[in-house]
C-alpha cells in the first residue's frame, strides 16, 4: 500500500506547510489530502509563524499532482481557490483507498460526533479542531491530524499518514503521537 499524507489547518502558515512537506518526502508518502482551512488565519486564531498565504498556494499548487482530494474549511473562502490550481471547494470528498471508503471532510457540518453513513471498516477523516484523533469506534476508524500551524490542547504541530499499519498523527519531527491500526 501507498502512503498517504494528511495536512490540516495550515491558516497561511509557510513555515507549518514546508515542515509539513519535508516530513511528507521523510516519508515517502506519494499522495496527500488537504483537510481545509488552507490559507487564511482566521478571526478567531493568532497569526501563525511564517504567515504567508501567496506562499502557501504556491507550494500546494507545486504538488497538485500529489494531491488526491482537498475540501473547504471553515476559513476558506472562494477568493482563496482563485490562488489554488485544484478545486478546495467542496463540503467532503470520498476517495477510495485500497477497500476502504475514506470520507474527508474539514468538520464544521460533518464532525465525529454528526456522522455521515459508513460501512465498518471504512474512515472518517476531519480538521477543524487542532487536535489530533486516531481512534476505532463503532467499527469506524476516527481520525484528525491535528494542524500544522495552530495546534490546541498541549499537542505539538502534526500530520497524518495512512499506510498498512493503520493511520498515524506525527510531530513535525516525525514521531508519532497518536495510532490506530486496521
Amino acid at each position: 500500500m501507498k502512503k498517504l499524507a494528511i495536512i490540516s489547518d495550515i491558516h497561511g502558515s509557510a513555515a507549518g506547510l514546508h515542515r509539513a512537506l519535508e516530513q511528507v518526502d521523510r516519508e515517502g508518502a506519494e499522495r496527500i489530502l488537504l483537510l481545509g482551512d488552507l490559507l487564511y488565519h482566521g478571526p478567531r486564531n493568532p497569526l501563525p509563524e511564517g504567515y504567508d498565504p501567496q506562499e502557501v498556494a504556491r507550494m500546494l499548487n507545486e504538488r497538485k499532482a500529489q494531491i488526491v482530494g482537498a475540501v473547504r474549511g471553515n476559513c476558506d473562502a472562494e477568493v482563496d481557490q482563485m490562488l489554488i490550481d485544484f478545486s478546495i471547494m467542496g463540503e467532503y470528498a470520498i476517495v477510495l483507498h485500497e477497500e476502504r471508503k475514506l470520507f474527508v471532510t474539514h468538520g464544521h457540518h460533518h464532525s465525529m460526533d454528526h456522522l455521515p453513513e459508513l460501512l465498518e471498516g471504512d474512515v472518517f477523516m476531519q480538521g477543524h479542531t487542532h487536535v489530533p484523533v486516531a481512534e476505532r469506534r463503532a467499527g469506524l476508524y476516527l481520525f484528525n491530524p491535528g494542524s500544522v500551524s495552530l495546534p490546541k490542547d498541549g499537542y505539538p504541530a502534526s500530520y497524518g499518514l495512512l499506510d498498512d499499519a493503520g493511520l498515524t498523527v506525527k510531530g513535525m519531527e516525525g514521531s508519532s503521537i497518536l495510532q490506530v491500526a486496521w
